[in-house]
């Protein structure tokens, strides 16, 4: 008969661990594979059993995988990337296959890149729920690191040593200010002319915040600030309310023209900001998660021609 090895575990308890990992519960894992709790836990203790080591440090809040656990996800995700590619390449077996797909995102990229890319993957993908985590750019790398998400879409600067980064486009930060605001028929605003009035700020947590602060390092103006925020999106909306004027990155900003909004180049200095792909280094994406990739990096190609 040979040396026979007995595995003692199937493609199942496979999907159920990395299920596991992705919803970080074995409530919401079992949800996402339509089978009980009580049976995804039988299918992580019969791989736990047949491995002889524990994947999983479980307590009433929160699971979490072990050392050997996080050792043992990337053979798992290889495993099962190869198996969903053969099963992609045969005949019209994309429109037919489940799963969640998930993609971590800074707020300004997830209104910008996301909706159109994401309505054409469900076109071609419809069985396959787009799972988006909107969080800031050390949430994204911290996600794309761990596994959570397959990629990410964030800026550069800061990234975690295993993330690497694949630019998508470059853009500029620009003041947002109300269309009724004396700034708001310029051209072009100074750095230090935009702080002469009521000014909005991020908080020194934000991605963005230290994208500016590297920039400005050498201007030497007063920096009020009468309102401080955390997300770009909540800026917007106090420009919005008539609070004040805040730099932002010109894809945070709603399609031109708005009824309300209007947008102001900011020089001496401009600003800029690289804004790409998030990858974990060595792993190799599903054929799902590399086509919604390839919708995305349309988008700049398809603006940059109109």
């Amino acid at each position: 008969m040979g040396n026979q090895v007995a595995i003692g575990f199937d493609l199942n308890d496979l999907l159920a661990f990395r299920s596991v990992v992705e919803q970080g519960s074995f409530r919401s894992a079992a949800d996402a594979i339509r089978i009980t709790q009580s049976a995804l836990s039988r299918r992580i203790e019969k791989l736990e059993t047949a491995l002889g080591v524990k994947l999983f440090d479980r307590t009433t809040r929160k699971v979490s995988l072990t050392n050997v656990g996080r050792a043992f996800l990337p053979q798992v995700e290889r495993l099962l990337d190869d198996l969903d590619l053969a099963l992609l390449s045969v005949g019209e077996a994309g429109a037919l296959r489940t799963g969640t797909l998930t993609v971590a995102c800074v707020p300004s990229a997830a209104y910008y890149f996301l909706p159109h890319a994401v309505r054409s993957f469900h076109a071609q993908y419809p069985r396959i729920k787009v799972r988006l985590i909107d969080a800031s750019a050390n949430e994204v790398s911290a996600a794309v690191t761990s596994g959570e998400a397959d990629f990410g879409v964030s800026f550069s600067g800061n990234l975690d040593p295993e993330v690497e980064f694949s630019q998508l486009m470059e853009e500029h930060y620009v003041i947002a200010c109300r269309r009724d605001h004396p700034l708001a028929g310029r051209e072009a605003v100074t750095w230090a002319e935009a702080y002469q009035h009521d000014y909005i700020t991020l908080g020194r947590s934000s991605g963005n915040r230290l994208v500016i602060d590297k920039a400005l390092q050498g201007l030497k103006v007063e920096k009020p600030s009468i309102c401080e925020a955390r997300h770009v999106t909540t800026l917007l909306g106090l420009v919005e309310a008539g609070l004040g004027v805040a730099a932002v990155p010109s894809i945070a900003l709603p399609i031109a023209p708005h009824p309300i909004l209007a947008s102001v180049a900011l020089v001496e200095p401009e600003v800029v900001r690289q804004m790409g792909i998030l990858k974990r280094r060595g792993r190799t994406l599903t054929p799902a998660a590399l086509q919604l990739e390839r919708l995305i990096r349309e988008l700049p190609e398809r603006s940059a021609r109109h």
